[in-house]
């Protein structure tokens, strides 16, 4: 699956219109008739992966390069699976690949499948086991199902994010990476306190695949200085 990116200028595209469209609710047919009209849904179908959000992950990778050949890589909150599939190609058949999800995650031909839930505490030796070792990256794209109400969904998402830096911080080896989603404004002043503590670098960034009208960020720590 070579990553080419779609054009999202939309020259020379006759915007799909759905049909019987009376009987949906409004927020359903404006949901799906953004993801008719979606480049990055179009190229993710075109190129086999399981979700557009893998175009999210191709494009930091392409910036911040932590993704390397031979990586241990820990995927939280990996279902569908799209991330983990641009994972497995750039670390190559010398990395390792695990996949976690609190939810059924389908078989990935190359990854270590699990159905993990964070909150449990044996959870951290649990992955150190599969993977293996120490984790050379550790990604999560997870976010909490959306209320409407900006300021939960994005506490509910900054929960998840503070779940997966404290497996990360559990499981990364030293210089490693992390990678996570956050909303809103991006990091409160306490968790990027926490997170400069642990690593050289962190950036908010918002990859071109984000959508314009998504509140979503994402933080790209390096250099874990160690447990």
């Amino acid at each position: 699956m070579s990553p080419r990116h779609p054009d999202r200028s939309g020259r020379g595209a006759e915007k799909a219109r759905l049909k019987n469209a009376g009987a949906r609710k409004v927020s359903s047919q404006r949901w799906l008739e953004r993801q008719l009209n979606d480049p990055y849904v179009a190229q993710a179908k075109k190129q086999g992966y399981r979700s557009r959000a893998a175009f999210k992950l191709i494009e930091l990778d392409d910036k911040f390069h932590f993704l390397k050949k031979g990586a241990r890589v820990l995927d939280l909150g990996a279902a569908p699976g799209g991330w983990s599939q641009v994972a497995l190609a750039r670390i190559g058949s010398g990395g390792k690949l695990v996949a976690a999800d609190v939810l059924e995650m389908a078989p990935l031909a190359g990854a270590v499948v699990l159905q993990c839930d964070l909150g449990d505490s044996d959870a951290p030796a649990i992955l150190k086991e599969a993977l293996g070792g120490e984790a050379d990256v550790v990604l999560t794209d997870m976010a909490a199902p959306t209320t409407g109400h900006r300021a939960t969904d994005h506490l509910r998402t900054v929960a998840l994010f503070e779940a997966a830096l404290d497996a990360a911080q559990a499981v990364l080896k030293p210089g490693g990476s992390f990678v996570g989603k956050v909303f809103q404004g991006g990091a409160s002043g306490g968790l990027l306190a926490k997170l400069k503590r642990a690593f050289r670098d962190v950036k908010h960034v918002k990859p071109p695949a984000s959508r314009k009208e998504s509140v979503e960020l994402y933080l790209v720590a390096t250099g874990f200085r160690g447990a």
